[in-house]
């Protein structure tokens, strides 16, 4: 019997959804191994009270979301946390800083105590119920999406890189951006995008989170070097990484 898959949507653009529908040659294959029961971006029915794996995109920024992913997590035996938002709260966790109150103000005006009802403090789903697998990104690299649906479905361990990025983009043979004076996440950033921003000729956002096994010291160290202070490397870091504890300082 092919898993009851569902995927649901939280607080986010809906981008790593979308990158899902761009798998192409292989959509077809993976639909055939799968019973895609739900999916919130293309269906507009109701979500089933069975399921074996659930796909969960967007931070949680709402009592609903707590409640959804409290369900998910009673149902499914499989939870995957799909892309940055979902992973680490990624952009929409930016809100999580400084007065909430006066965000919503600024987005919903004079009736935002009605509107923003519900609203809570922007969180990865992590922090509220435990996750399986993570499929890190901002969006998503459809290749390493299908490994890890692959290894869910066949009941693997779940194998994020813990690494910074620095290794991979040097086999690339990419020219450093600290030779330019440019600042680089690639430093302190999860591994397993090939460093595909870099080997295009960008620098990386740092949108897979921060590597476990980062050295942050020994990184901050070397962008003093290059001129590069610290506050410029947390500043940036905190685009998709603002409740990331290792940035705490």
């Amino acid at each position: 019997m092919a898993a009851r898959v569902v995927v649901i949507g939280l607080a986010s653009d809906f981008g790593c959804q979308v990158q899902m529908t761009n798998i192409e040659d292989d959509l077809l294959d993976v639909l055939g191994t799968i019973d895609l029961v739900y999916w919130q971006l293309a269906a507009s029915g109701h979500m089933p009270e069975e399921y074996d794996v659930a796909i969960v995109e967007g931070a949680v920024t709402t009592d609903a979301h707590v409640e959804t992913l409290k369900r998910v997590r009673e149902t499914a035996s499989v939870v995957i946390a799909l892309g940055a938002c979902a992973a680490t709260g990624g952009i929409p966790a930016l809100g999580a800083t400084g007065d909430l109150e006066a965000h919503y103000g600024c987005v919903y005006g004079q009736d935002a105590a009605q509107v923003a009802c519900g609203r809570i403090t922007p969180m990865a789903i992590d922090s509220v119920i435990g996750v399986d697998y993570v499929v890190p990104g901002c969006p998503i690299d459809t290749e390493e999406f299908l490994v890890v649906l692959s290894r869910a479905l066949l009941g693997l361990k779940s194998r994020v890189p813990a690494e910074p990025m620095c290794a991979i983009c040097k086999t690339k043979e990419n020219v450093c951006f600290f030779e330019r004076g440019e600042l680089c996440l690639g430093v302190i950033t999860r591994t397993g995008c090939g460093a595909r921003c870099i080997t295009l000729g960008r620098p990386c956002t740092g949108c897979r989170g921060v590597a476990p096994e980062a050295n942050l010291d020994s990184a901050i160290a070397l962008l003093a070097e290059k001129g590069i202070t610290a506050e410029r490397l947390f500043e940036r870091a905190r685009l998709y990484n603002t409740l990331e504890e290792a940035l705490d300082r």
